[in-house]
């Protein structure tokens, strides 16, 4: 985590359980540095599928990823208001300039006005079973998701109201200052 620098261009490959690369972002520009997770920012970032094909993210995004929890946050700034897309997935590592982890499938949607719904249920009973999830990493995961729908309950951490604007602010200047 010494080595990392504020406004500095990361890559993020997220895997699969059975360590196959499942979708990688060219680029999130880091933020800010936690003793427990990092902050980033990218917009039309382009996106690679396993299978080759290629999109472009549509909205300006604030990514935190966890040293320490099972699941990482994606706020998206629409014009509509602030959406999550948050993942259950491993604590992150960082390896030449990318930002790795492992997806398991269940993901948290927040809308702007604090509801949410649970994600890919179906996906996520397929793949423990087709990768052979063990029962204690099957409790973390679920332990996991619980603490995040706290996080959403009590509006806290990435949640906190102003947090993703504050943020994206940030972003927007160091892209900036950049050209």
């Amino acid at each position: 985590m010494n080595k990392l620098q504020i406004g500095k261009r990361y890559q993020i490959h997220s895997y699969k359980h059975n360590h196959k690369i499942h979708r990688a972002w060219d680029e999130a520009v880091l933020l800010e540095i936690h003793e427990d997770y990092l902050v980033f920012g990218n917009e039309k970032t382009k996106v690679i599928e396993s299978n080759g094909c290629t999109w472009r993210t549509r909205e300006p995004a604030v990514l935190y990823f966890f040293k320490n929890n099972w699941f990482n946050i994606i706020g998206q700034y629409k014009e509509t208001g602030i959406y999550y897309y948050c993942n259950i997935a491993s604590p992150f590592i960082i390896e030449e300039g990318t930002i790795k982890y492992i997806d398991y499938d269940l993901d948290l949607r927040v809308f702007p006005d604090g509801a949410f719904k649970v994600l890919d249920r179906g996906e996520y009973k397929y793949h423990k079973g087709m990768m052979n999830y063990s029962d204690e990493l099957d409790k973390i995961l679920k332990s996991e998701l619980s603490n995040l729908i706290e996080l959403v309950r009590k509006k806290e951490g990435a949640f906190k109201p102003g947090s993703i604007e504050k943020y994206y602010e940030k972003y927007k200047n160091i892209k900036l200052a950049k050209r």
